[in-house]
């Protein structure tokens, strides 16, 4: 599969390249942090396409930053009060270094996606059984937390069951995750509601802090909450037994598998790079995810 190519962002010399994702390009940073940028770039069906989707990153990084202060009675986050250089400032945060849990800390509170797929085969969801009868878009008896491994770019994350996560971090290192992703979702949910959004599922992801005043502490890293980890629906237009409208890539999914793109995903070949006006409406939604949960207008 394709992988992320090496942006060069203009940094100083001494920040150093680390690793790039599919969206997000890490550096280090000469006092010994993390430089993490969310770049403009876009995935789907496990390729990085060759288009960018304009204001994407700085987007994520807004919001991101806004639910990490709405979360911060509950669990400290990864964010650094130092500056990101100028150049990058706004799609960039500082961030300190984290021991990371080698596990996507998933919760789900709608049947969709994965969890879909888990339920019509067995009927349950990383080992937990469900009752029957619930369709695409149902709302879980009760979110659940729902872990999977961690991917590498081209690959996909595999769904485990909660006695895997004890087995590579042990008991009580497993509640505590659960136990932050569940008080974490369960927080996000009713913001937004508030805002008429639905947040049927996320992923998180949890390090511990290895100095200062978080160390030892359980620190919510990367990403937070942003249409690039989660799933949001319109409450208002929420109906149970299809697919439901998102704040996502949905619009790029819909085209790339739309005999317009001429693309076949099961081909191995690279997707083509996405038309005008596909970029135009994937921009428009993650702007409208940002200005519906936060309140504020994107600038």
């Amino acid at each position: 599969m394709m992988a992320a190519p090496v942006v060069d962002y203009g940094l100083p010399a001494e920040y150093e390249h680390v690793y790039s994702g599919k969206v997000r390009d890490l550096f280090s940073t000469p006092d010994d942090r993390l430089l993490f940028i969310a770049s403009d770039r876009i995935s789907a069906y496990d390729w990085v396409l060759p288009t960018l989707i304009p204001d994407k990153g700085k987007i994520l990084t807004q919001l991101s930053l806004w639910w990490f202060e709405q979360l911060a009675d509950i669990v400290p986050n990864h964010v650094s009060r130092a500056s990101a250089p100028a150049l990058v400032r706004e799609r960039a945060m500082v961030c300190e270094r984290l021991d990371m849990f080698p596990v996507e800390c998933v919760v789900r509170g709608y049947l969709a996606g994965s969890g879909l797929a888990d339920y019509r085969a067995t009927q349950k969801i990383c080992g937990q059984g469900l009752p029957p009868g619930l369709k695409d878009g149902s709302r879980l008896p009760k979110p659940l937390f729902t872990p999977a491994t961690k991917a590498e770019i081209g690959e996909h994350d595999v769904n485990i069951t909660f006695d895997e996560v004890v087995v590579a971090n042990g008991q009580e290192e497993a509640q505590q995750l659960r136990r932050i992703s569940l008080a974490v979702y369960e927080r996000a949910d009713e913001i937004a509601r508030e805002q008429g959004l639905i947040l049927a599922d996320t992923k998180f992801e949890i390090g511990l802090g290895r100095s200062g005043k978080y160390a030892g502490d359980y620190v919510l890293a990367d990403e937070v909450l942003t249409p690039d980890s989660s799933r949001y629906w319109p409450a208002d237009q929420w109906e149970p037994g299809h697919a439901q409208p998102s704040f996502d890539k949905q619009f790029v999914r819909d085209w790339l598998s739309s005999p317009e793109s001429g693309w076949d995903k099961d081909s191995q070949t690279p997707p083509p790079e996405l038309p005008s006006h596909i970029v135009e409406q994937t921009r428009a939604k993650y702007v409208e995810a940002y200005e519906r949960l936060t309140g504020e207008v994107f600038s």
